[in-house]
């Protein structure tokens, strides 16, 4: 069954909205739970396959809903250290990335949440390209199914264990579907990954802060700053200009105080921009006696601008130490191939 279709896919229902549109139907809520099961833990490719399920239900699903993997335009894997990235191909022609990466710990999944960017923070490969549209919830979830799936083929019994929204757009621009996206990953009766296993990354949308505090207060949370003052984020994170950077702490500490779960600080180093001793004490002060770990990522260069990756990376995370900042340097995956999140969407884009 085609994704171009009237039917509804199933990968973008939650839960309790099986179990309403079965009730509405004069069926039996269970029929949810046989779904779920059949889709997120054995993972079928097929209605028939569903063989505990009677055949007037069958016949309902087939007659109304569909699901599928998405298609996977380019498949590329790092020979070293495993990190696979996918550029996926909607039903629109529209692409988007997805990466997998291996760790001691598990194998996690970092997702895309729109088509393109709108943020426009000037050192990231994802802005090349402008916002086209949010995706669906579908299309969020189809991104860890599909995934799956290609893990049950490469390593039978393996399942991803986490998964990061880091990839391409804002998630806080999509907020419904993100919302909606966790609720279905997080199902006990589905993929059951846990919402401690869950992690979402925003450049700071303030407004959608307190709302995310009262919704998913189990979830981790992650604030791409990448500046320790107004004037820098301004000049590299037109975002700033909104919601400047003093706002934003106040609002990382009241997530802090409410949920009492540690935030993250994503911190970018580009030479010569934020990497300064005077950069590393600024944000020291930003974040005294916050619940919080700074983690310092080494930058990879995108051809389209000029930004270079700093040199300053261990004596900027000293000075964070020594000031008391919990700090964690990023482990470097997919340097082998096109690293950058939004890289292989843009060169692909530019043929």
């Amino acid at each position: 069954m085609s994704s171009s279709s009237l039917k509804t896919n199933l990968l973008g229902l939650t839960f309790q909205e099986l179990k309403l549109i079965a009730i509405q139907n004069d069926l039996k809520p269970f029929l949810a739970q046989q779904i779920y099961d059949w889709l997120y833990k054995k993972r079928v490719s097929d209605f028939a396959e569903m063989s505990n399920i009677s055949r007037k239900n069958i016949d309902f699903l087939q007659n109304n809903f569909y699901f599928e993997p998405l298609k996977i335009k380019i498949k590329q894997v790092d020979p070293i250290d495993e990190t696979t990235k996918f550029l996926f191909e909607l039903s629109d022609g529209n692409l988007i990335e997805t990466v997998l990466l291996a760790f001691d710990y598990g194998y996690s999944v970092c997702v895309t949440t729109q088509v393109g960017c709108n943020m426009g923070c000037k050192f990231c490969a994802s802005g090349l390209l402008k916002k086209k549209r949010n995706l669906e919830v579908y299309e969020i979830v189809g991104q860890v199914y599909t995934v799956q799936k290609y893990l049950d083929q490469i390593k039978p019994g393996v399942r991803v264990s986490n998964v990061i929204v880091m990839g391409i757009g804002e998630p806080f621009d999509n907020f419904d579907n993100l919302i909606k996206f966790i609720n279905i990953i997080n199902n006990d009766y589905g993929l059951q990954i846990g919402a401690r296993k869950i992690t979402v990354s925003t450049c700071g949308i303030v407004k959608k802060i307190p709302e995310w505090t009262k919704l998913m207060p189990q979830v981790g949370l992650a604030i791409s700053l990448h500046a320790s003052n107004n004037e820098i984020r301004n000049n590299i994170m037109p975002i700033n200009k909104a919601y400047d950077i003093n706002s934003l702490i106040a609002a990382a500490k009241e997530y802090t105080e409410i949920t009492r779960r540690r935030i993250t600080f994503e911190y970018i180093l580009l030479a010569g921009v934020n990497d300064s001793d005077e950069c590393a004490i600024q944000l020291a002060k930003l974040l005294k006696n916050m619940l919080c770990y700074v983690n310092l990522i080494p930058y990879n260069p995108v051809n389209e601008n000029s930004y270079q990756r700093s040199k300053n990376v261990s004596n900027f995370a000293n000075r964070l130490s020594n000031m008391g900042i919990q700090v964690t340097i990023r482990q470097e995956k997919g340097t082998n191939i096109d690293a950058a999140c939004g890289q292989l969407r843009a060169n692909n884009e530019k043929q």
